[in-house]
């Protein structure tokens, strides 16, 4: 049986950091659901403040968004750039 090459492994560990990378979703997800419980609540309350309340919640869910924006743009970037291999392939180990 053969050993794992230098090349497997540093995709290998690409991928998994990949995967970490995505679970940085899931918070957003939570944030952004409880935010539109609260904005429905709260417009239920006081229906005259709902373009106010609404807005409030876009803004704050737009900036909740780009922590899993950033997270997906970095598991892209692992999976389809390889810049580790790419390093690995230039230092010449």
């Amino acid at each position: 049986m053969t050993g794992i090459t230098s090349e497997a492994f540093i995709l290998g560990c690409s991928a998994i950091g990949a995967g970490l990378a995505m679970i940085a979703g899931v918070g957003p997800g939570i944030g952004q659901g409880n935010a539109a419980a609260k904005a429905a609540e709260a417009v239920g309350r006081q229906p005259e403040a709902q373009s106010d309340i609404v807005r409030t919640m876009l803004m704050g869910q737009a900036v909740a968004e780009t922590t899993g924006i950033y997270g997906l743009v970095i598991a892209l970037i692992l999976l389809f750039f390889r810049p580790l291999l790419t390093a690995y392939i230039n230092l010449g180990l």
